[in-house]
């Protein structure tokens, strides 16, 4: 009888451009030392990251084969990437759809026996190792050579030991750092008892940069506590598991949106313009690279679904339609700008300003209805999306409602946001019914 192999497998892989010029990493650890015993890199031409994740993946489990030949299925290997996609699909959790995807997945499966391989998702810092070697193998693609293993430097930034019994990292959406946020919350919330559940659950970006060494957490709220029933002590917060993380994706531009025109869902429905699509297509590729979304979920109206499908054919996810999400109808004023309808409806957009429960002028939805609609699909796509990502493509009242919600703020601070088309806003709700705000109007991926 064979004696059983463990080995562990770091792999990742990376596009400049996405696509662009590619290459993949992969390293084999002795998980008893934490010592790398076989390193793989390869410059692959012009590909997408999925691609070149993929391949990393295959250059991995195939190294893990060849050190030992005769292991047969007494080889057991741990693959870990930064790469959901690749780890959900080749756990079986996610359809793979992407034409692309298929066969690289189909050869990475016949490498070894399915039962002889387990996943897990890492975040990007911990396969530096992986990370480096990609790297290395783009550069040197760059330079018109193929990398070499006595070149490579990539170990030395990867960490000096991997020894048995480290606790693995918390899984869920990448930043998802439970112990590294809930723990100092707990800690306060211990010291300030229950009197503001609330604020516990508000943390500022530069107290989480501080308590991180330096880089930004993502908020993960301490659990409300009973007053007869303080929380103590660093390690003693609850695991809430992974919470039901709503990416909202405000769609790409219309013939209307630079000219600052009501467009709601009483209007013309525009289709994107030519900048719109590119839009749409950037933030395709935003999250192609990311690989955390899970599902998509869009508005009816068509710049929405335009928008989604254009991600959709990135990820090969199918898009729902959620009635729900749609703009707000803005009644007699839809294609106006607001000067035209401060000259034409002076009065009537006075005390909309002013009261939330106000419609626009001609029967439109108040600020309220759409306040009311927005929380029950928040309830909805939180159950059903517990754990997970889901990207929400919808338009600028539904997300700005989103985010007002979760903050607990007042409806005039719909007013205070500043929301950009095609723009990336994220808010995570945790199974204490806590919520915390990630990202806002973030348009990096656009420039």
């Amino acid at each position: 009888m064979s004696v059983a192999r463990q080995v562990v497998v770091e792999a990742d892989g990376g596009s400049r451009g996405n696509p662009g010029p590619a290459g993949y990493g992969a390293v084999v650890i002795d998980p008893a030392t934490g010592e790398p015993l076989a390193e793989a890199a390869e410059y692959i031409g012009v590909a997408t990251n999925n691609v070149a994740e993929y391949r990393g993946l295959i250059a991995g489990l195939t190294a893990a084969k060849a050190l030992f030949p005769d292991a047969g299925e007494a080889l057991r290997v741990h693959v870990r990437m930064d790469s959901k996609l690749v780890v959900e699909q080749m756990s079986g959790r996610w359809k793979i759809k992407h034409p692309d995807m298929k066969p690289l997945a189909a050869r990475a499966a016949a490498i070894l026996p399915p039962s002889s391989v387990t996943y897990e998702w890492i975040p990007r810092a911990q396969n530096k190792h992986a990370d480096r070697l990609a790297n290395e193998a783009m550069d040197a693609g760059r330079d018109g050579r193929q990398w070499e293993a006595s070149a490579s430097t990539a170990a030395l930034d990867a960490p000096s030991a991997r020894t048995p019994g480290t606790p693995s990292p918390v899984q869920g959406p990448v930043g998802d750092q439970a112990a590294g946020a809930a723990a100092p919350r707990g800690a306060l919330a211990a010291a300030r008892g229950a009197a503001a559940p609330a604020a516990d659950a508000l943390f500022s970006l530069a107290e989480e940069t501080a308590e991180s060494g330096g880089e930004p957490t993502d908020a993960h709220p301490a659990p409300q506590q009973s007053a007869g029933t303080p929380q103590a002590g660093w390690g003693a917060a609850p695991d809430l598991g992974a919470p039901a993380t709503l990416v909202l994706l405000r769609h790409g531009e219309t013939a209307l949106t630079p000219e600052k025109r009501f467009s709601g869902s009483g209007g013309t429905d525009p289709e994107l313009s030519a900048v719109g699509r590119g839009q749409a297509e950037r933030a395709a590729g935003h999250f192609a690279a990311l690989g955390t979304v899970q599902e998509i979920v869009s508005s009816p109206l068509r710049r929405c679904r335009e928008t989604a499908a254009a991600v959709a054919a990135r990820l090969g996810l199918d898009v729902r339609i959620d009635e729900s999400l749609r703009e707000t109808d803005f009644g007699a004023w839809e294609g106006l700008t607001f000067g035209e309808v401060r000259e034409r409806y002076g009065d009537d957009l006075t005390a909309w300003l002013a009261s939330p429960d106000t419609a626009p002028t001609g029967g439109g939805e108040s600020f309220a209805e759409v306040a009311e609609r927005v929380a029950a699909a928040r309830d909805r796509l939180v159950a059903r999306y517990a754990g997970r990502t889901v990207l929400l493509v919808t338009h600028v009242t539904p997300i700005k409602t989103f985010v007002r919600l979760a903050l607990g703020a007042p409806p005039e601070a719909l007013f205070r946001m500043e929301l950009s088309a095609a723009s990336i806003s994220t808010v995570a709700y945790y199974a204490d019914g806590n919520a915390s705000v990630r990202l806002l109007n973030d348009t990096s991926h656009l420039r």
